[in-house]
């Protein structure tokens, strides 16, 4: 996201002039692309626009699926646009550009807001977009998907890697973050959760309710939830005096007591966290549970649990890989959707830490374990972490290769390194999108060691390395796995939903 600062008239009109000499010095404007050229979803994101704010104001009756109202955003030009695309799956019913009415067109099959504003915008132009629609997400696909959910829990946009468009006009990709105010008005009743602080809840209609909620740190679309059903809702503060919003379905019965047996304990793993990884990054903490999905998803301040996740009881080690996430993935996000491990390799990792934190097994035997787990020919060891492809981008090998790869690299430079680099990370990333050869250049500068045989070993070749996490040689027989951790099955238990679940 493009930083901001507040400037004196003088500054102001000398940037006018500058963004009209470079006009008259540029091209002719032209369209913005309809992507930004991912490699697993090409039309994710648009190129041409820089959002910097969404302000977000929408009603929902669950009843009959309508969501409308307008969303807002605030954005720069970074080239001169005839035109310009947003991801959207709904109608749009009037588009305005800096006050006035812009042409548009809704590609909905192709999840594309084509805008032309009335005027070109100019490289380095803000712009002031205002979309106004009413839809029912549930009937609009793109691509043949649809990523809304809704049943009697209510409704869920949430998901991953896309979620945004069935709710909000946007950018709909990691690389462009911004802030947020969502404002989500639903009946009298039901719960309206977003992500951030809940700055009021207001009535201004009978029978109606609108939630508030303010997100000031960078933030990427898919991370940012809608929520709307009957949820017990609960808030506090946390220990350092942060908002800790928590909620749960109504309909989650016997599993209501085990889900918040884990997630009212997100303040104690997000301080063990931070000891690992560096101060919390985000301004609010919390999490919902909902029968509406099966997988968990980290949405920034308020990860989003399904709630057979605990049908077995408690499960802790769920909240230290979703709250990990609010530091890898939230806070330094992915650059394209190929460098999945920065994320679930790093908050798989984070299991193995809260683990042996709890004395359920140490990160050395998680890893080990995994290892000999796995035989030589198991189609496992042919998924690469570092690119696995678009249809095994949640494979179980991303979470279990990608755990043992960071364990390796802890192996390969010690343990006052590893950290350093975790931490490190952290500070010259954060709010940012960062790629894999970024971590390896920084992981090679802290350490002082080459490592760029390390990851390829571990990220971009196929078969099993023949040497293990802790620097010691795959076993002969499949029989010598060693004694099993504690925590392994419910970690496994953790990943089989996480890869096995429909995102979209």
């Amino acid at each position: 996201m493009r930083s901001r600062t507040r400037a004196g008239i003088g500054a102001v009109a000398a940037g006018v002039a500058t963004v009209l000499l470079a006009g008259t010095a540029s091209a002719v404007p032209a369209p913005g692309a309809p992507g930004v050229g991912d490699p697993y979803y090409p039309n994710a994101g648009n190129g041409g626009t820089d959002v910097q704010h969404y302000d977000i104001r929408v009603s929902y009756q669950p009843e009959t699926d309508v969501l409308s109202g307008t969303t807002t955003l605030l954005l720069t030009a970074t080239q001169d646009l005839s035109r310009f695309d947003l991801d959207f799956a709904l109608k749009a019913s009037k588009v305005l550009v800096n006050n006035r009415p812009a042409q548009f067109t809704n590609q909905n099959g192709d999840g594309e807001l084509v805008i032309t504003p009335a005027q070109p915008l100019l490289k380095g132009q803000s712009a002031t977009v205002v979309v106004s629609y009413s839809d029912s997400p549930s009937t609009e696909k793109v691509g043949g998907l649809n990523t809304w959910k809704k049943g009697a829990f209510g409704a869920l946009g949430v998901d991953e890697p896309q979620s945004a468009q069935w709710w909000f006009p946007s950018n709909d990709h990691p690389t462009d973050k911004a802030t947020y105010d969502v404002s989500i008005e639903a009946p009298d009743g039901l719960a309206a959760i977003s992500n951030g602080t809940l700055v009021r809840k207001t009535k201004k209609r009978a029978g109606w309710t609108r939630w508030n909620w303010r997100s000031t740190k960078p933030q990427a679309t898919y991370l940012t939830s809608f929520i709307v059903g009957k949820y017990d809702v609960v808030q506090s503060t946390t220990p350092d005096g942060k908002p800790f919003v928590t909620a749960y379905g109504s309909d989650l019965g016997d599993s209501l007591d085990a889900a918040k047996a884990s997630v009212e304990r997100t303040p104690e793993v997000d301080e063990f966290l931070a000891s690992q990884f560096g101060p919390y990054p985000f301004e609010a903490e919390g999490g919902v549970v909902t029968s509406g999905i099966t997988f968990s998803l980290e949405n920034q301040t308020r990860p989003t649990y399904g709630a057979r996740n605990f049908a077995a009881g408690a499960n802790t080690t769920l909240i230290a890989h979703e709250n990990a996430h609010q530091w890898f993935g939230d806070n330094v996000s992915l650059g394209k959707w190929s460098d999945i491990w920065l994320n679930e390799g790093f908050a798989s990792y984070a299991e193995y830490l809260w683990s042996e934190h709890q004395g359920e097994g140490t990160t050395a035997e998680l890893a080990q374990y995994a290892y000999d787990s796995y035989a030589a020919d198991d189609p496992f060891w042919q998924v690469l972490p570092g690119d696995p492809s678009e249809p095994k981008q949640f494979d179980r090998a991303v979470y279990d290769r990608g755990a043992m790869a960071v364990q390796a690299l802890r192996k390969t430079v010690g343990d006052e390194a590893f950290f350093s680099i975790l931490q490190q990370w952290q500070v010259a990333k954060a709010g940012k999108a960062a790629v894999i050869p970024d971590f390896i250049a920084l992981a090679e500068k802290v350490s002082g060691k080459p490592l760029q045989e390390l990851f390829q070993t571990w990220l971009f070749t196929k078969g099993k390395p023949a040497v293990g996490p802790n620097g010691t040689v795959a076993a002969r027989a499949f029989a010598a796995v060693p004694a099993k951790p504690k925590a392994w099955d419910q970690i496994q238990a953790n990943h089989r939903a996480l890869a096995e679940a429909d995102r979209h």
